[in-house]
């Protein structure tokens, strides 16, 4: 029976590499002769992303916080179950661009969504399932927005007042603070090859622990 294998979120504001990042990170362990899963929330799966575009096309219809939190749990329920864990058992690696610390972060502190609610959601979809280690890059909101806008048309939540954004990166850093040794706060602000050095350094490191 395969050993279990590790699951690794990256996390961050809008516009700090995560995706760039995530792609380093699998290469790095791929040349390690780790089998890798690379996946992203909301979505993951087909049903997953159908969710997604529910959640990011911009609308004139008002979205309640709550219909967005209970979306964001229900594509997490699909992923979890019919990609994540199955993954997780056969021993690979999964690496996933967010998960429920973004919850945390967006609907928490962005929405103000009490954390008490999101906690109680948490633990009737993952039950005991947490990330192995988050990869937290971090840099300020304006830098990431000024990127986010070089990309191209913004989603719903890329449209958001910088106040909003300013919130969801102070949530982070908070939950980085109380659990020191599952979050590795990157400096995304630096160039991308640093960052790039930081980051193929840190999952170079965690795979050598684990070996």
């Amino acid at each position: 029976m395969a050993a279990r294998g590790r699951f690794i979120t990256f996390e961050g504001t809008e516009g700090v590499g995560k995706s760039t990042q995530l792609q380093n990170a699998a290469d790095t362990l791929t040349s390690l002769g780790i089998d890798v899963v690379v996946t992203r929330e909301p979505g993951g799966t087909p049903m997953a992303e159908k969710i997604r575009e529910l959640l990011l096309a911009p609308r004139e219809e008002p979205v309640h916080e709550t219909t967005e939190l209970l979306l964001m749990f229900a594509a997490r329920a699909q992923h979890l179950h019919n990609r994540i864990l199955p993954a997780l058992a056969e021993g690979k690696w999964v690496l996933c661009d967010r998960f429920t610390d973004a919850t945390f972060a967006y609907q928490g502190g962005g929405r103000g969504v009490p954390e008490e609610r999101i906690a109680l959601l948490e633990t009737l979809v993952q039950g005991d399932v947490r990330p192995d280690h988050v990869v937290l890059l971090d840099a300020p909101v304006e830098t990431g927005m000024a990127r986010a806008k070089k990309r191209g048309e913004l989603d719903r939540f890329e449209q958001e007042e910088l106040a909003f954004f300013q919130r969801i990166r102070d949530t982070y850093l908070a939950r980085a603070t109380a659990a020191p040794m599952q979050y590795h706060v990157v400096n995304a602000a630096l160039p991308l090859a640093q960052v790039s050095e930081s980051v193929t350094g840190l999952l170079s490191a965690l795979a050598r622990v684990d070996s």
